[in-house]
Formats: C-alpha cells, sequence, structure tokens
C-alpha cells in the first residue's frame, strides 16, 4: 500500500491514464471515497490511456456503461452505490466481463471483493479541512490524497508506486 498526494483534478487523470499501461483484461479496480472525490476523475484518465471510445462519465444512473476499445480490453465502469447484495451484483454478469475487461468499480468495498483475488484497491479523499470549510471562498481546490493497495499475486512484479510517482514528477506527491 502506498499514498499520493495531488493537487489537481488533472493530477488525478495522470494517475488513471498511467495505471492504462499496467491494467489488462481481467483486471478489477475498486474505488472507495466519498461524493465528488474524484473516482469518475481517474475513471476518465484510465479510460484515456486505454484509448477507449466514447465518453466515460458517472455510471450512476445506469449502474455498468461498457467502453469499448478498439485496440485492447473493454472498460466496464460500475456504480455499486444502489448494489445492496451479491444478488443484485450478479445481475450485472460482472465475473464474466471479468475475463476480458478492465472493470472498474466505485462503491465496491465490502461487495465486489470476491470478483477476484487480483485487483486494486484505491481509495481516494479530500484532506481533513476540506470537509470543514466555513465559506464557498474555501471551496474544494482539488487536492486529494489518493491510497492505492495492489492485491494478489498479478501485482506482485509490477512496481505501480514507481510508475504513479514518475508520472507525477517526483516524490513531493508521496
Amino acid at each position: 500500500m502506498f499514498t499520493l498526494n495531488v493537487t489537481d483534478p488533472a493530477q488525478t487523470q495522470t494517475i488513471g491514464e498511467t495505471l492504462a499501461r499496467y491494467v489488462r483484461g481481467g483486471d478489477l479496480i475498486m474505488l472507495t471515497g466519498d461524493l465528488g472525490t474524484g473516482k469518475t476523475t481517474l475513471t476518465q484518465g484510465l479510460g484515456r490511456g486505454l484509448g477507449v471510445t466514447g465518453r466515460v462519465a458517472s455510471p450512476t444512473f445506469i449502474i455498468a456503461r461498457v467502453h469499448p476499445n478498439p485496440s485492447g480490453p473493454d472498460l466496464v465502469h460500475v456504480d455499486a452505490y444502489r448494489i445492496t447484495d451479491l444478488d443484485d451484483l450478479e445481475t450485472l454478469d460482472l465475473d464474466t466481463a471479468l475475463d476480458e475487461s478492465v472493470i472498474v468499480v466505485e462503491w465496491g468495498e465490502g461487495k465486489t471483493e470476491t470478483l477476484s483475488t487480483n485487483r486494486l484497491e484505491i481509495i481516494l479523499s479530500a484532506p481533513a479541512e476540506s470537509s470543514a470549510l466555513t465559506s464557498m471562498d474555501e471551496a474544494d481546490d482539488g487536492r486529494r490524497t489518493i491510497t492505492v493497495s495492489a492485491i494478489g499475486p498479478r501485482w506482485e512484479d509490477v512496481d505501480l508506486e514507481a510508475a504513479l510517482e514518475s508520472a507525477l514528477g517526483g516524490e513531493e506527491h508521496l
């Protein structure tokens, strides 16, 4: 597990774009964070890096979107917020898509871990002082803490920390 600090949404997208160099069909990425912390922003960068077609947008109201990729694995973007149990999850048939696609699940913590023993769990959070805003002058400035956990043997030989640090420009982001 490692943590990165980003200063704006563009850097959050850079993390997603960099992850695209390392993911492949069969990979599961679970994104956890409060509303507005950048889960979809990171997924947009991932989609751009993968070369998927179409606009990557939040799947909140449709639960799952498939973004085709003419030159690699499709991106399946899922919002599991409204999923309450394994039966709901099974109706999405994600285990079938997982074999060939990169699956990103927002709000999947405690719901989608059983899909794969090999996964990336990414937690996005705003700095603590952001939750104590007292005026619009202190509105969200895009700073985030992003914690990445690479789980399973699939990730043992991948140095994501070095890759993401390099993409962000160095150690000041750790």
